[in-house]
């Protein structure tokens, strides 16, 4: 049973490609490597792993995003695939009992998912998180877990947004207001 648990945001074609419908683009595509990297240490340490992904409906006028955002990670299309070689990391580990896929609706991982209750249940006391967006779902998780009495840790090298200046400050946030450490 691990402490700490690495959790993988959003890391998806329409989050992350050229053509996806609410990219951040070129800094979202240099992260592959690290997240991968990241996620496979994770795997072969045996901690748990968690990939939250976002789950939307094509026409939703009462979801909050509608009114700021474009359709993204529609259920059931491509742009809701993870990008890349993480896919592939996924689909060669899916299978394993610390690897965990659920749907998330908000932009925050804990809300309306089984995420708090996978922790606490494995005794995981240290959330590691990379993904996109910072400043969207990344802070607000992590906002979530330090309200719950995670210890945070975000990957640098593992997360990116479209909007560089919140991105600076959701890392400043995190370090400053949470507690938490970015390394």
């Amino acid at each position: 049973m691990s402490q700490k648990a690495l959790l993988n945001i959003d890391y998806t074609h329409d989050f992350v490609a050229a053509d996806g419908k609410l990219s951040c683009g070129v800094p979202g595509q240099a992260l592959e490597d690290d997240i991968v990297e990241i996620t496979e240490a994770f795997i072969e340490a045996g901690d748990d792993v968690f990939f939250a992904i976002d789950a939307h409906l094509e026409v939703d006028p009462y979801h909050p995003e509608s009114k700021l955002f474009p359709p993204h990670n529609i259920m059931g299309t491509p742009g809701r695939e993870l990008y890349g070689k993480l896919a592939d990391v996924y689909d060669r580990h899916r299978d394993k009992p610390h690897i965990h896929y659920f749907d998330k609706t908000r932009y925050s991982a804990f809300v309306g998912t089984p995420l708090e209750t996978k922790l606490r249940e494995r005794g995981i006391t240290e959330l590691h998180l990379v993904g996109v967006c910072t400043d969207i779902c990344i802070l607000h998780t992590a906002i979530n877990a330090y309200n719950k009495g995670f210890d945070i840790v975000v990957r640098e090298k593992g997360v990116a947004s479209f909007n560089q200046p919140g991105h600076d400050v959701a890392l400043e946030h995190v370090k400053n207001v949470l507690g938490g450490k970015v390394v």
